[in-house]
């Protein structure tokens, strides 16, 4: 999966840079993840601008990011859902569960 990672004021702001995150990549944001709570990187932010498809595997992916970072005491949130991938976290009531921004702006600014 091609992911571009950078940091700002102790938030790392991870772009997810491909069309779907299903079963075949989604272990490698999870990974991606593990490494930046190993490293004491908590506050997260999951860009999903240019995803288009989310499966049950790439939500699994951010529930255990979500999950990781609340046991660290961080957050992980996440911005620039397009509409698809809107209505699958609309779908299984994710969109309550996660902290969800229009732009990576004004989720920077919650942290």
């Amino acid at each position: 999966m091609r992911l571009n990672i950078s940091e700002q004021n102790e938030i790392v702001r991870i772009e997810v840079q491909e069309e779907r995150m299903d079963a075949h990549n989604s272990g490698d944001l999870k990974e991606q993840m593990l490494q930046l709570f190993d490293e004491g990187k908590c506050n997260l932010l999951i860009d999903l601008s240019e995803v288009r498809f989310v499966d049950s595997s790439g939500l699994g992916a951010l529930v255990s990011g979500f999950k990781n970072a609340s046991a660290r005491e961080g957050s992980l949130k996440l911005c620039c859902l397009q509409p698809q991938v809107r209505s699958m976290f609309e779908l299984t009531r994710l969109h309550r569960v996660f902290e969800i921004f229009p732009s990576s702006e004004e989720a920077l600014e919650s942290f």
